[in-house]
């Protein structure tokens, strides 16, 4: 910390994530953060979230975080393949880590082309993956700092309340499911396999498979049980393929070696079962939903796209500056505005938990644990669906 008592924040990464993250910290002001550096790989970019949030510097070089002696925490919001090496480098200089889903990947060996989800046996992908992160695990179980998984569907008011829920009634949750999808990613790099480790499952898929996992921990642990996913089986694809120019001028996806749908059953050790679905072929904004079905109650999770308000107009004029949701091409016509979107998806609670487990010496609710068993698991599902059969885990 400062010389104020402050927490000092170094963000990598001046994407979307970033705006997630600093969104919800400036909504939350129980804990005093300093935002001291923030560094990105284009000049423009950085300088412009350095103005927008009030860093006092930025850079294009990640050894300037790692340096700054006063830096707590990094928040690495860059892209998939840079995760690993970002979180072995901070704590190796000290620091604390947050780090955006998923936790790593397979992004190819040194020699293979651009195309590795092509050319790359997803078997040998998941053998490679969990190599690197038992290496992870063994380096986090290591050192003193905390490692914090930014997984803002744990952190949503509604997937808490279903927390407290199953908690307090002893709930069995016998059948979950969980759906993200959207019209595709404005991330330049989301079609390669070798930036991203994966297509829209580990892209947007990663956030309910995570939240129902850590719903049966929840449930595990009020029973006094110990509950673990037993088998993976899933079907990925690249659905859009198929689709001329013209048919697919609505649709953001642009897969080139990934997948553009995927879903993922999953089994687990005490025989209930559960399904999660991905897609990047659904118009109108993003969906977020989870639901249980308990031995003694259904619980629904509406994250997005939620009816707290409609909206109605003929022309976009003078709105150019206003938030309507996600992923959505135009404000004209009938919309579901995202209102208190940073509080209702969880990024709010997710920063507060992350500031706060610094500040005062406790573990984050969201963390190494999830990462671990949530990037496992979405690997196993790519092996599943190129093997054709369940992988057993």
């Amino acid at each position: 910390m400062n010389s104020k008592g402050e927490i000092c924040l170094g963000m990598a990464g001046a994407g979307r994530a970033t705006e997630l993250h600093m969104n919800a910290l400036l909504r939350y002001t129980g804990v005093p953060v300093c935002f001291k550096h923030i560094i990105a790989r284009r000049h423009e970019q950085v300088a412009a979230m350095k103005d927008r949030y009030g860093f006092i510097n930025a850079s294009l070089d990640f050894n300037d975080l790692l340096n700054d002696e006063e830096i707590d925490v990094i928040d690495i919001c860059t892209p998939p393949y840079a995760h690993a090496d970002m979180i072995i480098k901070a704590l190796d200089a000290g620091k604390h880590v947050i780090c955006e889903k998923p936790l790593s990947g397979y992004f190819g060996e040194d020699g293979t082309n651009e195309q590795v989800g092509n050319i790359v046996s997803k078997v040998d992908m998941f053998d490679s993956l969990i190599k690197s992160i038992d290496e992870l695990n063994l380096k986090i179980k290591g050192c003193n700092k905390k490692f914090m998984y930014a997984e803002n569907f744990v952190y949503a008011p509604a997937v808490r309340k279903a927390a407290e829920i199953i908690t307090k009634k002893k709930s069995r949750v016998l059948y979950a499911k969980g759906e993200e999808s959207l019209k595709g990613s404005s991330s330049p790099v989301a079609g390669l396999w070798s930036k991203t480790g994966g297509g829209t499952f580990i892209r947007t898929g990663a956030h309910p498979l995570a939240a129902i996992l850590w719903l049966k921990e929840k449930e595990a642990k009020a029973r006094g049980e110990e509950i673990k996913v037993q088998s993976v089986f899933a079907d990925m694809s690249r659905v859009t393929d198929s689709l001329s120019e013209y048919d697919k001028r609505h649709i953001a996806a642009k897969p080139i070696d990934v997948e553009d749908c995927g879903t993922v059953v999953l089994t687990f050790s005490d025989g209930t079962k559960a399904n999660i679905v991905a897609t990047d072929l659904l118009l109108g904004g993003s969906k977020n939903i989870l639901e249980l079905y308990c031995n003694d109650a259904v619980i629904k999770c509406n994250l997005t796209m939620s009816d707290l308000m409609s909206t109605y107009f003929l022309d976009e004029d003078r709105l150019d500056d206003v938030y309507i949701s996600e992923m959505l091409p135009q404000k004209t016509g009938w919309n579901n505005p995202f209102l208190e979107d940073e509080i209702i998806r969880g990024y709010v609670d997710e920063m507060r938990d992350f500031m706060e487990s610094i500040y005062f010496d406790r573990e984050p609710q969201s963390g190494f644990k999830l990462a671990y068993d949530s990037i496992k698991i979405i690997y196993a599902a790519y092996k599943a669906s190129e093997i054709g059969r369940a992988v057993m885990l």
